[in-house]
């Protein structure tokens, strides 16, 4: 099975054991706040994943959301989200997914998605991305005030003056701004041309590379910008996201 295809596997597996543990019941821990949850499934998922990967690509690495690690000796390395957006999959809510990504020698090769709401695998290589098999059509240039942009904001940024003021000015920039709770559902809707950009600022690894790998597939660009001691990710189409950081880079410091 080549690399392409373990990846379609293991996120379709991972969202099936979610939804089978979800159905006997599941109970949840805070992590970092009261929106930051982790369960018993996405547990059971990551470790069903790192254990498909020990088979099928004994000498691949492995970086978890919920702590699975494994050193690569090789080069390459997965990078695993068993479930994006945990408070939505507890709570009955549609958006959420499972996602991997590979790295190789540090570079992006591939990543995939499996929304089980929408019954979408989403996969991306050097190829391009597919939708169910089927390739995407690339992304139409447009300008930011034309677009839907998917962001998520965490309530403590509310008391951030500078993040405030970033997010004010890039998103008072667009058509109109959407919250899913799901930074690679979101990744994925830009990617389908459903959204027009997405921002997010201080993303771990497994919440962006999968839906990195899925926009740029999709003949996106995607910017990682440093900016008032933040890293803001951002991406879309070309024009929309050199809108976005422009935006971005006219805020300064207040006060």
């Amino acid at each position: 099975m080549d690399d392409i295809d373990l990846a379609g596997r293991l996120v379709r597996e991972a969202a099936g054991l979610a939804i089978r543990m979800r159905g006997e019941g599941l109970a949840s821990e805070r992590k970092t706040s009261n929106a930051d949850l982790v369960s018993a499934a996405d547990r059971a998922a990551e470790d069903q994943v790192r254990r498909t990967l020990l088979d099928a690509r004994p000498g691949d690495g492995l970086l978890g959301e919920e702590g699975a690690s494994t050193q690569s000796r090789n080069g390459r390395q997965w990078v695993v989200d068993p479930i994006d957006g945990t408070f939505n999959f507890l709570s009955g809510l549609a958006s959420w997914c499972s996602a991997v990504a590979l790295e190789v020698d540090g570079d992006l090769a591939l990543g995939a998605v499996h929304r089980p709401a929408l019954d979408e695998t989403w996969l991306a290589d050097a190829d391009g991305t597919r939708l169910n098999g089927h390739p995407v059509e690339r992304l139409v240039d447009r300008p930011l005030a034309e677009c839907g942009v998917a962001t998520f904001v965490n309530a403590s940024d509310l008391g951030d003056a500078t993040s405030v003021a970033v997010m004010a000015r890039l998103l008072g920039s667009s058509a109109t701004v959407r919250v899913s709770g799901s930074g690679t559902c979101d990744l994925a809707d830009v990617a389908a041309g459903r959204i027009g950009l997405w921002v997010q600022a201080d993303c771990d690894d497994w919440d962006w590379l999968p839906g990195r790998a899925l926009v740029e597939g999709a003949g996106g660009l995607t910017e990682v910008l440093e900016h008032l001691g933040r890293r803001w990710q951002i991406a879309g189409s070309a024009r929309a996201v050199g809108e976005a950081v422009a935006r971005v880079r006219e805020v300064e410091r207040p006060g």
